[in-house]
């Protein structure tokens, strides 16, 4: 017998109903939309003013909303270092991932790494600014991610590295991607000068950095 002979009804969901389960509501996208306006102010205010130096006051502000209204979207200012810095040390690893796993030469990987890592230096200097100046900052255990983090970002260049040299020492592999590090970091501090031309950047930088990278050691 089947359950409508049984006398239950059974009610079938429209399928755009069913749909739209899945999909965020007005109140969830503007939450999140809230949540990303935050982050990107605090990474500006940080980098200006340094972590210390901005109030969750001053947060708010930045964003049409008063300190207390913060809390509703972090547990308090560290909470938003901790999630720019992390997410920014998550979202470089991945990159730099992407640009090893598509394989090929020393040198082939090696230029995607630094085109992918001058990309993001140039595109989010403020990010880099808070990270230099604000990372020990976290608590021990995010930071402790973000080295984690960090280190196997730096393992993807010493791979190739240590291919590239095969009788340098893992020492000085590292050291060769620590100066690019710093040589495309760099452009943090030079980014934000108004007389920077920035459409020139990029080539120059690459350039500079993979001449780091392959020069022998005499």
């Amino acid at each position: 017998m089947s359950i409508v002979g049984l006398g239950i009804r059974k009610e079938i969901m429209p399928l755009a109903r069913y749909q739209s389960l899945n999909e965020p509501t007005d109140r969830e996208r503007a939450k999140a939309e809230r949540r990303d306006a935050l982050l990107r102010e605090a990474t500006r205010l940080f980098a200006q003013h340094g972590y210390a130096g901005v109030s969750l006051e001053d947060l708010g502000a930045a964003c049409g909303i008063s300190g207390p209204a913060v809390y509703r979207h972090f547990a308090g200012k560290q909470a938003v270092l901790i999630a720019l810095l992390v997410d920014m040390s998550k979202d470089i690893y991945a990159g730099g991932q992407k640009a090893a796993e598509l394989g090929g030469e020393p040198i082939e990987v090696l230029s995607r790494l630094v085109d992918f890592h001058t990309d993001f230096s140039l595109s989010r200097p403020d990010i880099l600014q808070v990270q230099d100046r604000d990372l020990k900052s976290l608590p021990k255990s995010e930071l402790a991610l973000v080295r984690k983090l960090q280190n196997a970002y730096i393992s993807l260049w010493t791979d190739q590295l240590a291919k590239l040299h095969p009788d340098d020492s893992a020492q000085s592999q590292r050291f060769r991607a620590h100066a690019v590090f710093g040589l495309l970091n760099s452009t943090a501090h030079s980014a934000h000068n108004p007389r920077t031309k920035k459409s020139g950047l990029k080539p120059l930088l690459s350039n500079m950095a993979l001449a780091a990278l392959t020069s022998p050691v005499v």
